[in-house]
């Protein structure tokens, strides 16, 4: 399958990512969108990447546009200096998905390509280049501005006292996640660094990852684990007892620690923001960045004061005001970053729970007991996926013999198909966008249930769909 435009950017096997193809996804970009006259330029650290990230910038420059490159660093790092500057971004990575695959992230000055812009940019493919001349010149201020984000907004006693297990893998942050936390007062602890690229699913970790943490947890005497995919714009935040706080959570957590009173975040998503009176408005999208950026600006248009951030279920958070951090101040104040970003949802719940004098396991515990769990069936090809939730979408029999959850209540099918059972019990099915897998998401009063839920459809979809 070519690559094309998933959930976040486009997607696809390194061995169909020519040099052509990226060349021409390049142009096509600087011709649709706005750059603001250079591209800032970044990758994560698959073996595939520093090769795309050269036809890139050999493109741009090629097209008149200065090329600022940034090297290897988080995608939100890149985004905040594109904003900053304001000039379009690109950023090389595949994210969580293995390495024999790759893609481009697009950012125009103000952020993350819309819907609108990945078609425009299809339409702009096929163009000749131009062949002019620019310059390129080093970027590297970016991931120290970025580090000062948070070194500034929390203050060096936001986490002092506290011992933290940096799990690096091939993390594009591992390095810079060491010294934001040590800045930030913590004592930190290397663990698991690899040369060889690790595809890292925050959203759905495996059994072997889970038993990792929790013994890391207590052969180092840690009071947290943390780390994020391989681009760095997921985090994941393990407690004391290496009980992973998923992505929804910790959103919902951050949200709370900022002040933030309008949520935006995908349908998937823990639904107990739902009823937590501390939010005013809760908007539920389809799932994907671009959507829960709609989504945020919408509620800006309607009120350019409102304190609105987003989150998905993966953890990564966007900010869209601007936050004042614990450190106080001018020099605290966060600026809205409507990107996901993984440092933020690490950082906040973390200093929150430290400032209250409990642990993150006990912070957690004050939220409305609600419980999610997700996994996937990988190497589902995505039309295959689609046909089958469509079947079951249409069919009331088919659903009846599918779904072991209970008797049906209702429907959901902003995003794929989700179906709330008699008792609250929810199921959740939808073809990913960035890679041949058929995800499953499920909510219970209770995690046990919850990934019950998810195993027990997981094996069903597994034998349906081959």
């Amino acid at each position: 399958m070519a690559p094309k435009f998933g959930t976040s950017g486009l997607r696809g096997l390194v061995t169909e990512l020519t040099d052509d193809l990226v060349a021409d996804y390049t142009r096509a970009f600087l011709a649709a969108c706005p750059h603001g006259g250079a591209l800032h330029l970044g990758r994560d650290l698959r073996p595939s990447s520093p090769d795309i990230a050269a036809v890139v910038a050999r493109t741009a420059l090629s097209e008149g546009v200065d090329v600022i490159d940034c090297g290897a660093l988080p995608t939100p790092a890149l985004a905040l200096s594109s904003l900053h500057a304001g000039q379009a971004a690109l950023m090389v990575t595949g994210s969580h998905i293995p390495a024999d695959r790759n893609g481009l992230k697009f950012y125009v000055p103000t952020g993350e390509i819309s819907k609108a812009d990945e078609q425009a940019i299809t339409a702009h493919l096929g163009r000749d280049s131009a062949y002019l001349d620019a310059a390129s010149c080093d970027g590297s201020a970016a991931a120290h501005a970025y580090v000062a984000r948070y070194v500034d907004g929390f203050g060096p006693e936001a986490l002092a006292g506290l011992r933290i297990g940096i799990y690096q893998h091939s993390s594009v942050a591992r390095d810079l996640m060491t010294e934001v936390i040590e800045a930030l007062g913590a004592q930190t602890v290397a663990l698991a660094r690899s040369d060889v690229f690790i595809p890292v699913d925050t959203e759905a970790l495996d059994p072997e990852t889970r038993g990792m943490l929790a013994g890391w947890c207590s052969e180092h005497n840690l009071d947290a684990v943390i780390s994020t995919d391989g681009d760095a714009d997921r985090p994941m935040v393990a407690d004391s007892a290496g009980a992973v706080v998923l992505g929804d959570v910790l959103g919902a957590l951050s949200a709370q620690a900022l002040g933030a009173q309008v949520i935006c975040t995908p349908v998937s998503s823990n639904s107990m923001v739902l009823g937590m009176p501390e939010f005013s408005d809760v908007h539920l999208t389809r799932i994907g960045s671009p959507y829960v950026i709609a989504a945020m600006e919408e509620a800006l248009a309607t009120d350019p004061t409102a304190k609105v951030v987003g989150y998905e279920a993966n953890g990564g958070f966007l900010l869209g005001f601007e936050a004042q951090g614990p450190a106080g101040g001018p020099a605290g104040l966060l600026d809205p970053l409507m990107t996901r970003d993984c440092l933020l949802p690490i950082i906040a719940p973390l200093a929150a729970a430290k400032a209250a004098g409990q642990t993150l396991s006990t912070l957690v515990a004050t939220l409305p007991p609600c419980f999610t769990a997700a996994d996937r069936v990988a190497g589902i090809d995505t039309d295959i996926s689609k046909a089958f939730i469509a079947k079951l979408t249409a069919d009331a029999e088919a659903r009846t013999a599918f779904f072991d959850a209970g008797a049906e209540q209702s429907l959901d099918t902003t995003d794929g198909l989700r179906v709330t059972f008699e008792g609250g019990a929810v199921v959740h099915l939808r073809p990913s966008g960035n890679a041949p897998e058929c995800r499953c998401y499920a909510e219970a009063a209770s995690a046990e249930q919850a990934q019950d839920l998810v195993r027990r459809h997981l094996d069903k979809l597994a034998s349906a769909l081959g």
